[in-house]
């Protein structure tokens, strides 16, 4: 018998209960499993003990159009109870599956069924972006939206798309103060509402801005995936003795009344700019109405700063680190992170053999000449 075909009988004869107890004060949960004599999949891929998923999430669900126009309807068809039933893959194995390795504790998330996404980065024709009013994603006009993501990398309605504007021409940046708050107002919104969940203990806000990062549609957009537990790196930045604002003006871009924007001292990224409130805020709704236009004012400014750094739009990665749903973060600091691969125009820095191997990087770029480079392109 073959590997795979000895994996398929194990998991068509185990029996598996879940039952989930909660530590009073604390909500992070404990699931214990009682199996038979077969294991589900082999003990050495360690994989991710994750919440039982709740069975309803209002709004926050939405029922899948199995007759939806586009590319990926057929995809869709095949998605049953979570398995990638696509001829050819080992129906054994979930569509989206977390593991772990075993010796250094990496998290990896196996996500067979993305790699039937679309894929349309380059694509400038409006008729066609399934984000564009009329589109898809949007069939009536908006000004911001949001959408459960069709080809998520984690079940349980866990990932959305978050649409910036209607204008499919339009960056982040370009959006100004205005149109920014309106994107941040939606942060918030659903930040609260995922991070409700009794499944949800970290919600993750972040966007890949260009084709060489990953985005696969170049309508402005961005992302948000509900985790049901803090991973690793979150859980060291937002722990007890966390990420805090540098206080070495060497390294300040800009500010303003509340808030300001740092090179970080020792950046993995050529480019690399974090932006956070003055004052210690954990998360996005706890900003007042002048904090949060000032937060649309630095981002604008920031990303503005980037777009012209090599004369060019810059491709990069943004993320919003915020407080945990779960005990043990009250001393986090909420801040945003927005890194580019790009050491020049258009000559990125590839994260290379040495640094994977050994887990230290070896960064081009001096901090404090970036630093000096941004600050000159003040307006």
């Amino acid at each position: 018998m073959s590997a795979t075909s000895a994996v398929n009988l194990q998991t068509r004869t185990t029996r598996e209960t879940v039952s989930v107890h909660r530590h009073q004060g604390d909500r992070r949960d404990h699931v214990h499993r009682s199996v038979g004599s077969k294991t589900t999949l082999p003990p050495q891929w360690n994989l991710v003990q994750r919440r039982a998923p709740v069975q309803d999430h209002g709004n926050a669900r939405r029922n899948v159009d199995h007759h939806a126009r586009g590319v990926g309807a057929q995809v869709l068809d095949r998605r049953v109870h979570g398995l990638n039933l696509t001829g050819g893959k080992n129906d054994a194995v979930p569509e989206s599956q977390p593991r772990i390795d075993p010796v250094l504790g990496t998290t990896v998330h196996i996500v067979g069924g993305r790699q039937s996404r679309p894929n349309l980065p380059d694509n400038r024709s409006a008729t066609v972006c399934p984000f564009c009013v009329g589109g898809l994603e949007a069939p009536a006009p908006y000004e911001t939206r949001w959408f459960v993501n069709r080809w998520p990398a984690m079940d349980g309605d866990r990932c959305e798309v978050i649409l910036y504007s209607p204008d499919h021409d339009a960056s982040f940046a370009s959006l100004g103060v205005d149109g920014i708050g309106r994107v941040i107002d939606l942060w918030t919104e659903r930040t609260e509402t995922l991070g409700a969940r009794d499944d949800v203990d970290f919600v993750l806000v972040f966007e890949n801005r260009g084709a060489s990062i990953g985005a696969t549609i170049s309508h402005p957009h961005g992302q948000i995936y509900a985790y049901d537990h803090v991973p690793q790196r979150s859980a060291r930045l937002l722990g007890p003795n966390g990420w805090a604002p540098t206080a070495d003006e060497r390294l300040v871009v800009v500010g303003n009344d509340t808030m300001t924007a740092a090179v970080p001292l020792a950046p993995v990224y050529p480019v690399a700019v974090t932006i956070a409130p003055r004052l210690r805020v954990g998360r996005l709704n706890e900003l007042g109405g002048t904090a949060r236009r000032d937060l649309a004012s630095i981002l604008a400014d920031v990303l503005d700063r980037l777009d012209r750094l090599h004369g060019e739009p810059i491709p990069y990665m943004l993320w919003v680190n915020q407080r945990p749903f779960t005990a043990g973060f009250e001393d986090a600091w909420l801040n945003i992170e927005i890194v580019s691969p790009w050491r020049a125009a258009n000559l990125p820095r590839y994260i290379a053999a040495a640094e994977i191997g050994a887990g230290e990087y070896f960064n081009p770029v001096v901090p404090e000449d970036l630093v000096v480079r941004l600050r000159e392109l003040r307006d």
